[in-house]
């Protein structure tokens, strides 16, 4: 994984692209946010992002701008091809679809867990951000159910996130998850009184088959002791944000 770029280990069709950006990339953006920050809304100079997104496209030779979205730790899903993704706005969800040629797909995160999804086919794509309460609401079921898809045919990825190790969550992560769940209890392991190590891979992993997708790849990244990738716990307010994308060329 040296370089500027991750590159998803998945068994994605040809057809379909897929990458995350590091701080290591072709960005503009002084400390601490040096360098590829992409994130608009994390206090960064906004002409700056707008630049770094440029030469994120042509560096990755994108066949079209991402489609970035308002992320609000929801469960809403957007669908590229509708007003407001076509107009070049950012629609408020917490991830989205596209089918056809020529799509990009893009998702801003900085310790929440970015998701891929592509068809066996490679016809849709899709991508989403689960941090926690978004993952415990069932956003990667909604994302899931509108590829409109069987989901035994899909392939997913789940890329850099915030490591079990590195991440202790209180009470009201934990039940979010088991009161839904019983079986989400291996996901948690006990720190000091009310608080957890929370693994967001394991309860993703679970949140898919639930779905009925079985073909899940990646894993095993931790944001938080991975200096390539923006964290948030880490490094606070002045945290950037890297992107996971996917298109179909």
């Amino acid at each position: 994984m040296a370089g500027p770029w991750i590159v998803p280990e998945w068994d994605a069709p040809a057809n379909v692209g897929a990458a995350v950006s590091t701080r290591l990339g072709p960005g503009r953006s002084a400390p601490p946010y040096d360098r590829l920050n992409l994130g608009s809304r994390s206090g960064d100079d906004p002409a700056t992002v707008a630049a770094n997104r440029d030469a994120l496209a042509l560096a990755l030779d994108l066949p079209a701008p991402p489609l970035w979205l308002r992320q609000v730790h929801g469960t809403d899903v957007a669908d590229a091809t509708d007003s407001v993704a076509v107009s070049g706005g950012e629609p408020v969800a917490d991830a989205a679809v596209a089918r056809g040629p020529g799509k990009v797909l893009a998702i801003l995160t900085a310790d929440c867990l970015p998701v891929l999804f592509a068809s066996a086919d490679g016809a849709t794509i899709a991508a989403a951000h689960a941090g926690w309460r978004g993952l415990a609401a069932g956003v990667l079921g909604n994302t899931v159910t509108r590829m409109g898809v069987p989901p035994e045919s899909l392939v997913a990825w789940l890329g850099p996130a915030i490591g079990g190790a590195s991440y202790e969550v209180g009470a009201e992560v934990r039940a979010a998850f088991v009161e839904r769940d019983r079986m989400a209890e291996a996901a948690f392991v006990p720190t000091r009184p009310g608080h957890w190590n929370c693994d967001l891979y394991v309860l993703a992993r679970r949140k898919l088959a639930a779905a009925g997708v079985t073909r899940i790849s990646g894993g095993g990244f931790d944001t938080f002791r991975d200096e390539r990738l923006y964290s948030y716990r880490r490094d606070g307010a002045a945290s950037g944000r890297f992107a996971s994308l996917i298109w179909t060329r």
